[in-house]
């Protein structure tokens, strides 16, 4: 069975100030999700699941529909919206902010009975990723509690035009997932990666792995996620911040730290790029340009 990629395309992009995952950003107008789907299948990936929301369904829907793609994937689509929750809980009054990213790939559950992976759907990720990541679900067909995630060099995911959080990991002798700690705020200074606490700098190692929010799981992870969702909602935390968030870390670390599922770190050398920032537009239009001059991808990714 082909595994199948979950691509998280619900955000709006208050940063970036516009819809970032429909950007033209390619020489033939493609988005930066055209060349992860375009991965994806030559990863050997059979189905394309979009996480969206209503609110651009039309639209979206018309921009990634199966023709495009030629036949070479199935594609579903699925929505995210804030009062989708269990039975018996309800929307905390004044709350505006989605749940978040694990939220976000629990929508998904009622379409994927196979392994899967998930990614941003405004990160470029790589065609080594995806291999990998591909390699790896395959191996864990039928089994359960063994996950992955695609590891990047710290000093391959930063922008030039502001700081970024990111998932720093720790990982043990056999290249398990141990921690992973978010730091906010990372951003080059001279010769050095720092982040900052309270307003007192800390620096970090340049080859430290980084998640970038692209993970490998078999289906019983959505049965967690379900158990670990209403624990999150029932908690103070949830109830008293209108912000807090379900994210996809927030049940890996709750998974490890009770010894329940294990998480191996495939380690990627590729530079990551995407558009947190509308500066960071001209820059990806460039790198594309360049890996399509070196013959990485055609000049129309869907010239079929």
């Amino acid at each position: 069975m082909k595994p199948t990629l979950i691509v998280l395309a619900a955000g709006m992009g208050s940063r970036y100030g516009s819809l970032k995952q429909m950007d033209g950003l390619g020489p033939s107008g493609e988005a930066i999700i055209d060349y992860s789907i375009y991965d994806a299948i030559r990863a050997g990936f059979g189905k394309i699941v979009f996480v969206i929301r209503h609110s651009f369904e039309e639209p979206f829907k018309k921009m990634y529909n199966p023709e495009k793609f030629g036949g070479k994937v199935e594609v579903e689509y699925v929505f995210q919206e804030l009062d989708y929750l269990p039975e018996g809980y309800k929307v905390p009054e004044g709350r505006e902010k989605p749940w978040g990213t694990n939220h976000a790939l629990m929508m998904a559950a009622p379409v994927v009975k196979e392994p899967f992976a998930v990614i941003n759907g405004d990160d470029f990720y790589g065609a080594a990723g995806f291999q990998s990541m591909g390699d790896f679900l395959r191996s864990v067909e039928g089994r359960t509690n063994e996950y992955s995630m695609v590891g990047y060099m710290l000093d391959n995911t930063l922008s030039d035009f502001g700081g970024v959080s990111r998932g720093v990991c720790a990982t043990d002798e056999n290249g398990n997932l141990q921690t992973i700690t978010e730091r906010f705020g990372i951003c080059r200074k001279g010769d050095k990666v720092i982040h900052v606490v309270d307003g007192q700098e800390y620096e970090l190692p340049h080859g430290c792995p980084v998640s970038m929010n692209f993970w490998g799981f078999t289906p019983d992870y959505f049965d967690h996620s379900s158990r670990i969702f209403r624990e999150f909602l029932d908690s103070d935390a949830a109830k008293t911040n209108l912000k807090a968030e379900f994210f996809i870390p927030y049940v890996v670390d709750e998974l490890i730290k009770k010894g329940i599922s294990t998480f191996k770190v495939l380690h990627c050398d590729a530079k990551w790029f995407g558009v947190t920032y509308k500066e960071d537009r001209p820059f990806v239009i460039a790198k594309l340009q360049s890996l399509v001059d070196a013959g990485v991808y055609p000049a129309n990714l869907w010239n079929i």
